[in-house]
């Protein structure tokens, strides 16, 4: 089944637009924008996310918690979200934001051993909000490859500001397609689905 979509509410002390500005001073390479993600893309991202009754949503690099928010605004039970954020301080807000919600600090990079071995192969969808395209192929695999290994065959939701891929999907051996795309974000952004390719 599908998450349902959140109600378009504002949820200022959610995105917390200053922290998230002075994060992509600090290091523009983990942050694909200067600002949160705005409600329409939030929405799109909801209503292309998919789980069973008995699966999570994960999310990496999950910022300020702005589609987190929405993610639970959609019907995903708390308890049932998996985030998963690098940097101290925004773990630690998301903590204080995101009451229920499993919030991990550490890097996708290790996400098996982040997320409880239980809950491997019990994921629906894994959502991306690393800006992968700014990474060599080497490390996007990485996090390819991190993702596979606790959601094998699901492949992930990326979402994006580049007009074509950001990902090299051949390359990687995903096969890649743009389930959204909206003008109302600053900047315009995809959401694309990459699932493994049959040959992988």
């Amino acid at each position: 089944m599908q998450v349902a979509l959140a109600p378009a509410t504002d949820q200022p002390s959610t995105a917390n637009p200053g922290m998230f500005f002075k994060r992509w001073l600090a290091n523009p390479l983990q942050m694909g924008s200067i600002v949160p993600s705005s409600n329409a893309l939030c929405q799109r991202i909801v209503r292309q996310s998919r789980r069973s009754g008995d699966e999570v949503i994960v999310e990496l690099g999950a910022g300020t918690g702005v589609i987190s928010r929405a993610l639970l605004g959609g019907g995903l039970p708390p308890e049932r979200l998996f985030v998963v954020e690098i940097v101290p301080d925004m773990a630690q807000h998301l903590r204080r934001v995101l009451p229920g919600v499993n919030v991990i600090e550490g890097d996708a990079r290790e996400l098996s051993s982040l997320i409880p071995a239980h809950w491997h192969g019990r994921i629906g969808t894994v959502v991306c909000g690393i800006p992968l395209v700014l990474l060599p192929r080497p490390e996007q695999q990485r996090f390819i490859d991190a993702i596979e290994a606790v959601a094998p065959g699901r492949g992930f939701l990326h979402y994006s500001y580049c007009v074509t891929s950001p990902l090299p999907a051949r390359h990687h051996r995903l096969a890649a397609k743009r389930e959204a795309w909206t003008p109302l974000n600053f900047p315009p952004a995809s959401v694309w689905r990459y699932t493994p390719s049959a040959a992988r």
